[in-house]
Order: structure tokens, then sequence, then C-alpha cells
């Protein structure tokens, strides 16, 4: 499968009529204001330059503001402008990225006759009352009225979620999970709320009106909502903000769960769960002075590791083992986890991530 590519545009808080409680579009996106059309030209140049494939698999993503909010005329001069690109093969799609209150029969029509294929909604919760303290101007009604309108017009549907937003609970936002997985969305994306300067949010947390996620209590219940989205095989395509050079300016952001590798972190998480389980079920043929030895994917390795062997320092003391290596393992698919001791070379036992849910069920 060739690699996909993202060609990224942002327009900061354009269109937006919406002041929401945690957002400051100029420090999350770009202080450089509207992108002209000749400014979307180069950086579309600029990246297919740097990117030098064919365009299979490159997007074209106006991210950062409501698009369909935007004045008709300048989504128009916006997507006429890479209609060259589309028709000459340079790329191959473009996504926006929308609010669920902006979604209408005109607007489909109009990005399906310009070759957009991917709208994601910010959705954030699918609670009324968080979507209220939130200041988002909308219901959880309409969420499931633009999901389902986008869905009939055959384009791929996003979901974004956030976590810990004001009036927000881990139950609130399993409860989110569950709702967002009965409009079958193609992809979800999972933002712990964080507290961003000049924002009615940092206001509320000076004031000491609200407390912020903690990270291992964002890691815990994004981990909840990554497995749960994995098992109703709807891919979760990014856990936590992209950590953009104007995000991690100084004093940028005041407070919240931020790490760059949030996703990875989470991830580690989960190997960490599924390798103990895997331990658990076989540890009555693994001797406490073996070595142990951990078969995943080439690319699980990090996953499985843990940031510094934290994963592998914390099983070697619950299951009392002497050493714990990792290696990668060619047979093996992703977020699969096996096991072998000493000087084996086939695994001795092996879960995949599908039988490792079913399993902590």
């Amino acid at each position: 499968m060739k690699p996909h590519y993202n060609i990224p545009v942002f327009i900061p808080h354009l269109g937006c009529p919406f002041q929401c409680i945690f957002c400051n579009q100029n420090k999350i996106a770009s202080n450089r204001g509207i992108p002209t059309r000749a400014e979307l030209i180069t950086t579309i140049d600029e990246h297919l330059d740097t990117i030098g494939t064919s365009g299979e698999n490159i997007e074209l993503a106006f991210f950062g503001g409501s698009f369909t909010a935007i004045d008709r005329k300048l989504q128009e001069e916006y997507l006429s402008a890479v209609q060259p690109y589309l028709k000459s093969g340079q790329i191959s799609s473009i996504r926006i990225s929308t609010r669920p209150d902006f979604i209408d029969d005109n607007i489909l029509q109009l990005l399906l006759r310009y070759g957009v294929k991917t709208i994601e909604l910010g959705v954030q919760s699918f609670s009324d009352e968080v979507l209220k303290a939130s200041g988002r101007g909308y219901r959880r009604d309409d969420v499931f009225k633009a999901s389902r309108f986008i869905k009939s017009f055959g384009f791929k549907l996003g979901i974004q979620l956030m976590i810990g937003l004001p009036g927000d609970s881990q139950a609130l936002d399993m409860e989110s999970t569950r709702q967002a997985i009965t409009l079958a969305p193609d992809m979800v994306r999972i933002y712990p709320t964080l507290v961003i300067a000049d924002t009615p949010l940092e206001l509320l947390f000076q004031r000491n009106q609200y407390r912020p996620l903690n990270l291992s209590e964002a890691i815990a219940t994004c981990k909840e909502m990554f497995l749960e989205f994995q098992q109703n095989d709807i891919a979760v395509i990014r856990m936590g903000l992209y950590p953009g050079k104007e995000l991690l300016s100084p004093g940028n952001i005041v407070a919240g769960p931020f790490h760059p590798a949030f996703g990875e972190l989470v991830e580690q998480e989960v190997f960490k769960e599924q390798a103990g389980m895997a331990i658990q079920r076989y540890k009555v043929k693994i001797k406490a002075d073996s070595e142990l030895i951990i078969l995943v994917h080439e690319k699980d390795i990090s996953k499985m590791t843990g940031n510094r062997k934290s994963n592998l320092d914390y099983l070697k003391s619950r299951f009392h083992l002497q050493d714990i290596k990792v290696r990668s393992y060619s047979a093996y698919t992703r977020n699969t986890v096996g096991l072998a001791v000493g000087n084996e070379s086939e695994p001795l036992y092996t879960l995949t991530r599908k039988e490792f849910m079913k399993l902590r069920k």
C-alpha cells in the first residue's frame, strides 16, 4: 500500500460564528490569517515538490476553521484552485473540516462537484449539556442529522471528539464513543481539552471553575475510547493535538494534558495491557529466571517497549521476571503480541488485538 499524504491548508477561525470556550484558532492553527488563492497554490506546489510522488494517495485537507461556514464565493475560490491538480492526478481528493450545523443539501452538492471526498465534523461531544457548556451552538440531534446526510451523499465521514470539556466525565466520553459508533464513521480523531491562552476556558481555569484532565486521566480515557473504536473496525487516525510551532510557542498552552506524542502514549498503554494479559494466560510455563521474549510487528516495537522501557519494567515487576526483551516477528500483523522464552525462535503463545479485546470484555 502506498503511503498517504496530506497537504494541510489552515483557515483559522474563518467562517465560524461562535466562540467555543476552548478555542483560540490563532494560537492553534496559524497567525498568518486567511490564505489567499495564490498562497494556497504555493502551499500545494511546495508540498508536491517535497513529496515527489504520484497523486494516488495525496489529499488536500482544509483544517482549522469551519470550511462550509465561510462565504460560498471563497469556498468556490479555494476549491476551484485545486481542480487542475485533481485533473492532472497530482492530488487524489480533498478533505474538509466543518461543524455539524453547517451541512445542508446545497453545501454537499457543491463539495461533491468539486471533488471533496471526506468531511470531518467537529462534534466534540454527544452530550447536550457538555455542548452547551462549551459554547458549541448546536445539539446532538444536529450531529446525527449532518452525519447521516453526509453519508447519504457518499462522502467519507470523520468524527472529531474532545474529552475533558466543562461538565464532561469519562462516562460521558464513553457514551459519546458509543453514539459515534452508531453513525459508522470512516475515521475518528480524539483530542484532550487543553487550556489555551486568551480563551474563555483560561478565565474559568484561573478562577478555579474548571479543572483540566491530567495526562494519566486523559490517556486512560482515550485508551478505552480507542479500543471501543478498534472493536468496531473504526480507524482512530489521531489522538492529541498536532504539536505545531504555533501551539508550542511559549505561553500558548496554559494547562491540560499535552504531550507531543500523546497518541503513542495511549497505544503504549494498550500494548502494556495486552502483553500483560498474554503473560497472565501463559505464565505457568514461564520460569521466573527465564528470559521472556515479547514478539511484535517491527512497527510496534516502540509501542510495546514503552517510554524509556517503562512497559518492560512494569511487566518485569508485575510478573516477577528477571528479564524481558522485545523482538520483531515478520509473520505478525500489526497489534499482535506473542511470547517466546530464551532461545525459542517461534512464538509459544500469540494474542491478537481482536482476541485481546474480546477477552477484556
